[in-house]
Parts: structure tokens; C-alpha cells; sequence
């Protein structure tokens, strides 16, 4: 095909002409594919004219100035070079929740593995933050990662340092499925420090972008890469974010499309925490392990264990002896009347307590009084201060 080859009629072809063309997000082509179709709409840019509404003379001009360029062919036959396949809307590996993005879905996807993305993106997890994280986010983020994935979880990131590569190496680590969402040109891993660990994203799972082999990753290009890695998966995890982090916009996009949006929480004074606390005083959910990240996404009945303190022997008392326990000074011996008041209770239920409590080991007599050990002085009140 020459350098002002046609696009042709073909639905797929036309949208990987348009792939090169538009940028990720831009509604307002969005809307022209919506309206005229994708066919229509690169005939149009490859023809220049008649022009399309929405834009101003000189944008149309850019446009249509970029399409004489484009070879969709030779996109096609890099791709394929590179192990690489396009998927756009209609075909059976497309994710339908990218739809709900509406005119800002995707012209389509270049995606680099062996599984379905549609398959993978139905049961997935987005953990993203801030790129220079603390170890704790780091931690944090592959902790979250392996439990996900060993629980049968898709883990969704972007390939970047930070908490991104800590989730993606923790899926990874743990056996596990994971996808890099990236701002660039998939046969081109950015940023180039983490060339290696895309390379084994993409033998053990998915590396996915909008735009074409060879493009290279923009300011705008991340932010706009954000609302895919939202809409692909059925919530996201923020780990660490400073109030400007990238990460916060994920967040975001997540919250307008109806997905759930958590938060790990952080020291107070980090100002790496400072974003996702914000979050969290909004409508995002507070998370620290994976069990509850999948309380929330997963099926109905999937749910988190209660979180309780251990167990002390004195909580297998029964609450009458648990009373005449706690009635005994720390530091003294007591009369049996002296413990019935404080415990509210008669004299001799109070003494009969007090012969069960000896028999546990809690309680001594001392002459008519009652005293406690050294084994109840350390069991039983570690949390009350002495009488």
C-alpha cells in the first residue's frame, strides 16, 4: 500500500487509520464515529473534506494533513511482527464495559498476549499510585496483588514505577494474571526501565494500549490512558497518591462510571497518603488487604472475615465471673463483701465466683480476703490501670 493508501470499507481497517489519526479521549471524533461510522469518518479524513463539525478550520486542517501519512497496512504488518493484534468494538475479545465510556471509548486496542482480554478484563482489579512510592506503598501494592491474584483476580496497572510495578511484579510473583495498560506504543515498553518486566507481562499476560507501534507516551497520553485502566476493570485501588498524582484521576474516571474506588490509608503526616485520604473522605472505601477489595467486586456473599482482637482467656468466662474479676483491686487483698459491691452481686454468688476463679488459676486467698495472681495480674488487665 502507498503512503495515501485507502482505508477502505472494512470496519477494522478504517480504525486502525483513525488510531493513528485521533488521539486517546477525543469525544468529539468519538462522536463522529457514533453518528457517521468509522469507515465514513476516515474516508472523510483521507479525502479532506467535506469537513466535520465540531472542530475549527485549522484543527480540520491538522487532522487531515496527519491522515496523508498514515499506512494502516503497515501499521498492521509491525503489529503482527511484534506479536501484536487490533481489537476494536464488535469484535468477540472486545470488553463491552469499555462502552460505558461512551464517545470517549477507545477507536480500538492494540494488544500484546496470548489470553481474551474480554475474558480477563470480566473479573479485574485496577491498583495503581503514586510512581515514587515509600516502601510501604510498594509492599502494599504487591501484597494486594498476589492475594488478588491467587484468589483468581486480574490485576490492571500501568506499567510505571512505583506502586504500578510493585502490583504488576506481585500478580506475576504469585502465579498470577495481570495486565499493563500503557500510554505508548506497545511494542515500545515505556519507560524503558521496565522494559523486562513488560516483557513478562506480556509471556504471562496482557500488555494493552490505544496507540499504534512506534507512538511514544505524552503528559496528556497518561492522564487519558487512566480512563481505560477505570473502565476495564470493576474497581480501583489507589495505594499511595499525593494530592497531583495521575493515579487520583484513575480514581476519578472510576467514580463517574458507577465502578467502586478504594483507598489504602497511609501515615497521616505522608503527604503520599494525601491524596487517597482525600479520597476517602469522599465516597471511596477504605481497603488493607485483598479480602476486602474483593468484598466489594466480587459476587454477593464474598466476604470480608470480621477483624477481631485475639482471643484472652478471661473473654471465655462467663459475664458474672468476668464482673467479680474485674471487682478485684490490683494491688491488695479484698473481703468477699468488699468484691460482691463492686461486682453488683450477692455475697455468696460472689464467693462462689471467686472459688471458680481460684480454680482458673485467677484468684488466691489471702487469710478472709481474696487477692489475684501474678498470672491474672499479667492475663487480665493489661488494658486497666490499677486500683
Amino acid at each position: 500500500m502507498t503512503a495515501h493508501e485507502d482505508p477502505g470499507d472494512d470496519e477494522s481497517h478504517a480504525r486502525v487509520f483513525l488510531a493513528r489519526v485521533i488521539e486517546p479521549g477525543d469525544e468529539v471524533a468519538g462522536r463522529w464515529i457514533r453518528e457517521l461510522g468509522a469507515v465514513e469518518v476516515a474516508r472523510r479524513l483521507r479525502d479532506g473534506g467535506p469537513q466535520l463539525v465540531g472542530v475549527t478550520d485549522k484543527r480540520w486542517a491538522g487532522l487531515c494533513t496527519r491522515a496523508e501519512s498514515v499506512e494502516p497496512g503497515r501499521d498492521l504488518e509491525v503489529a503482527e511482527k511484534a506479536g501484536v493484534r487490533f481489537v476494536c468494538p464488535g469484535d468477540t475479545e472486545w470488553p463491552a464495559q469499555l462502552d460505558d465510556l461512551g464517545d470517549a471509548r477507545p477507536v480500538g486496542l492494540w494488544v500484546r498476549g496470548r489470553p481474551s482480554l474480554r475474558v480477563w478484563a470480566l473479573k479485574s482489579v485496577a491498583v495503581v499510585g503514586a510512581r515514587a512510592c515509600t516502601e510501604y506503598g510498594a509492599h502494599m501494592a504487591a501484597t494486594l496483588a498476589a492475594d488478588l491474584a491467587q484468589d483468581g483476580w486480574i490485576v490492571v496497572s500501568g506499567g510505571a514505577y512505583g506502586v504500578d510495578g510493585a502490583a504488576h511484579r506481585g500478580a506475576l510473583g504469585a502465579g498470577g494474571a495481570t495486565v499493563a495498560v500503557l500510554a505508548c506504543g506497545v511494542d515500545r515498553p515505556y519507560p524503558r526501565g521496565h522494559t523486562e518486566l513488560i516483557g513478562r507481562i506480556a509471556e504471562q499476560g496482557l500488555v494493552v494500549g490505544e496507540l499504534p507501534p512506534g507512538e511514544h507516551p505524552t503528559p496528556s497520553r497518561f492522564i487519558l490512558r487512566n480512563r481505560v485502566i477505570a473502565a476495564l476493570t470493576r474497581g480501583t485501588v489507589v495505594v499511595e497518591a499525593a494530592y497531583r498524582s495521575g493515579s487520583l484521576v484513575t480514581a476519578r474516571a472510576a467514580q463517574r462510571l458507577g465502578r467502586h474506588t478504594m483507598g489504602v490509608p497511609g501515615p497521616a503526616t505522608s503527604g503520599l497518603s494525601a491524596g487517597v485520604h482525600e479520597l476517602l473522605r469522599g465516597d471511596a472505601v477504605l481497603v488493607t488487604d485483598a479480602a476486602e477489595v474483593v468484598e466489594l467486586v466480587g459476587d454477593m456473599g464474598e466476604l470480608a472475615p470480621d477483624r477481631r482482637g485475639p482471643v484472652l482467656p478471661r473473654d471465655l468466662l462467663e459475664p458474672a465471673a468476668r464482673r467479680v474479676l474485674a471487682a478485684l483491686p490490683g494491688n491488695r487483698a479484698a473481703a468477699a463483701r468488699e468484691i460482691a459491691r463492686g461486682a453488683q452481686s450477692t455475697e455468696d454468688d460472689a464467693v462462689a465466683r471467686l472459688y471458680e476463679l481460684r480454680a482458673l488459676g485467677y484468684v488466691e486467698r489471702h487469710g478472709d480476703g481474696w487477692k489475684l495472681t501474678r498470672q491474672a495480674m499479667i492475663s487480665v488487665r493489661p488494658d486497666r490501670g490499677r486500683r
